[in-house]
């Protein structure tokens, strides 16, 4: 029998186990209790405990599904929407929300590779006003909504 391995699940599957694993591991300090009285380690360690689980499973199915290697990586958007996060997180103390939102936007709507300008600044512009009305506004976080 040839293993016809799934490499995205194969490598979804390693993520989970590991990730089930740095819960379990931050979470062994908390007491666990019992089921009548849980203590605030009983959630986060059972819930590792079924991400790992779910994930050796979809490891397992990995390994028999069908030979799928990994896609390519599209470098654009990676970059782009990282740096639009980035943006954020410079602009925001200096700039405003306004400002900090509007670019972050665009940056942001540079990712796709059929952006259109014009449509990028109008959900810029839209996007940024909800985010002053909504965390400002209706919120009231004291977040400057502009640079003066």
């Amino acid at each position: 029998m040839k293993l016809r391995i799934n490499i995205p699940d194969l490598a979804f599957a390693v993520f989970l186990v590991a990730l089930g694993a740095l819960a379990l591991a931050l979470a062994s300090t908390l007491s666990v209790g019992t089921a009548a009285a849980m203590g605030p380690g009983y959630v986060p360690r059972g819930l590792a405990v079924i991400i790992m689980i779910y994930g050796v499973a979809l490891g397992a199915r990995a390994m028999v599904a069908g030979g799928v290697s990994f896609p390519s990586m599209e470098w654009r958007p990676l970059f782009l929407i990282l740096g639009s996060v980035a943006v954020f997180a410079i602009l925001l103390p200096v700039a405003g929300l306004a400002i900090t939102s509007f670019a972050l936007v665009i940056c942001a709507g540079f990712a796709a590779y059929d952006v259109r300008v014009r449509e990028n600044a109008i959900a810029a512009v839209t996007l940024a006003a909800f985010a002053v009305v909504l965390f400002v506004v209706a919120l009231g976080l004291p977040i400057p909504v502009w640079p003066w």
